[in-house]
């Protein structure tokens, strides 16, 4: 494989079916024991990004406000 003079990899089509990876697929990068792993980034719960807007800015107010921030999905459907 090599790479391109932008940095750029192709992940051949027998891998990108064998382990699901499209172009909606974020990757990730990993350093491990001297090696280099790409993997599929993880995708955060509504629990998770929950935990991190509580921690961030303090618990919401009401019931509603925390039943909104759980049912988020980051995009707005007004739009």
């Amino acid at each position: 494989m090599r790479i391109t003079s932008r940095g750029q990899i192709t992940i051949p089509k027998r891998l990108r079916e064998r382990f699901g990876i499209t172009t909606a697929t974020e990757l990730e990068f990993v350093e491990r024991d001297n090696a280099l792993l790409v993997v599929k980034k993880r995708q955060a719960g509504a629990l998770e990004r929950f935990r991190g807007m509580a921690n961030a800015e303090g618990l919401p107010g009401s019931t509603d406000e925390l039943l909104a921030l759980l049912r988020d999905d980051g995009h707005d459907e007004t739009a």
